[in-house]
């Protein structure tokens, strides 16, 4: 069993994101996301399938988050599509059901929206790769909960923690949990050398407002 620190976790989880290019910072020459947003940061949480070590301890990350607040979750239930194979990893380690929730029901067949045998009343943790502004994760939530099964969290690998996403939960009702988020991210680059001290502020201020930011470059 891979051994886990809660508390170190934010920062190791962002060090393994930034070797593997999962995540890149560029506060001074922005990304443009599909919604036409710019942003300092990608984030492509999908490569870390592809590294043993990391997703390793990613799985890690997330059984210990399960075991030492949501005790009762008796199934681990993964978003499509980044959070399917972390959700069966994770489900190994627990020994439990594995489900996994699209993001609508299918057009054909039995119609199924989640995937997976599961019961009214099942305590249920969904797996994420990464939260946004939150409403694809909360969707595949309350889908989850409208089949009659208990939510207990959703648990992602990193967060942008822009405010809305933690109002949407709040609303809903749904504790969110995630293993780093940008704060941490910020923080090791800075340590690490891989952006520049002075940027910083610039980045902390995409967070918070990231119209004014997208602005300040197209003006």
């Amino acid at each position: 069993m891979t051994s886990v620190n809660l508390a170190e976790l934010p920062s190791q989880i962002a060090g393994e994101l930034l070797n593997i290019g999962a995540v890149a910072l560029r506060p001074n020459d922005p990304f443009t996301w599909s919604s036409g947003m710019k942003s300092p940061i990608y984030c492509d949480n999908r490569l870390t399938m592809s590294y043993p070590k990391v997703r390793e301890t990613i799985a890690a990350g997330f059984a210990a988050v399960i075991r030492e607040h949501y005790p009762s979750c008796e199934a681990v239930a993964g978003i499509a599509t980044g959070g399917i194979p972390h959700a069966a990893w994770v489900a190994q380690k627990l020994d439990l059901p594995m489900l996994y929730v699209r993001d609508k029901a299918k057009g054909h067949g039995k119609t199924n929206q989640i995937e997976g045998h599961y019961k009214p009343g099942q305590k249920v943790v969904l797996i994420e790769d990464l939260v946004s502004t939150g409403g694809s994760s909360l969707k595949a939530a309350v889908a989850v909960r409208e089949a009659g099964c208990e939510v207990l969290a959703t648990v992602a690998i990193f967060t942008y923690e822009f405010p809305q996403a933690v109002q949407a939960f709040d609303e809903q009702g749904i504790p969110l949990h995630t293993l780093s988020g940008y704060s941490s991210l910020i923080e090791t680059a800075l340590q690490r050398g891989a952006v520049a001290p002075g940027d910083v502020e610039l980045l902390k201020s995409w967070r918070e407002n990231p119209q004014a930011y997208g602005e300040s470059f197209n003006s």
